[in-house]
């Protein structure tokens, strides 16, 4: 008896056969990447940079009384860790989750659009907590990063479906 000697047909791996699953699977991929990216930035900041700045009151402000935000060290280095977590997940998304082909400035103003509303969002539950942890000396980096990345991935709810259907497409084929 001859042996089989051609190749046995491969069988198509999980990103083939799932595509949908495969990108919400990567887009959260890049929110541990990104996570870990902005949570790293803010610790760094909130207790190096900006450390005597956590208990200077902000000045009375509006948008920061509706916001929630009490400290100037918060302000800055939520402000700074969260824009940069941005950045890296529109450049990792557009580039590795989505293979975003649609015309670079809409995307990048509609995913601006987004992220001014999710960062306002994120913001005010930041400073509430934040504020709730601060006023009851709860505020530790181990509870500052447990909280962080608890708020950080609240907005997936609206993020993901916005990048894969809005913000990230791609052209039609054919």
């Amino acid at each position: 008896m001859k042996k089989n000697t051609a190749p046995a047909a491969e069988k198509p791996t999980f990103a083939v056969r799932h595509p949908e699953w495969w990108k919400f699977i990567k887009f959260n991929i890049c929110i541990v990447v990104t996570t870990a990216l902005d949570v790293s930035i803010y610790l760094f900041l909130q207790y190096f940079v900006f450390d005597e700045l956590n208990a200077v009151p902000v000045t009375d402000n509006a948008l920061l009384r509706f916001l929630r935000i009490e400290y100037r060290g918060y302000l800055y280095s939520y402000a700074i860790s969260t824009t940069a977590g941005y950045v890296a997940a529109y450049l990792i998304n557009r580039k590795l989750t989505f293979h975003s082909d649609v015309n670079a400035a809409l995307s990048s103003f509609l995913y601006v659009i987004m992220v001014v509303f999710t960062i306002l969002f994120d913001t005010w539950l930041g400073g509430v907590v934040g504020t709730i942890m601060q006023n009851n000396g709860w505020s530790t980096p181990v509870t500052e990063l447990l909280m962080k990345c608890l708020i950080i991935n609240v907005p997936t709810i609206w993020t993901y479906p916005l990048e894969r259907f809005v913000i990230q497409r791609q052209r039609k084929k054919g």
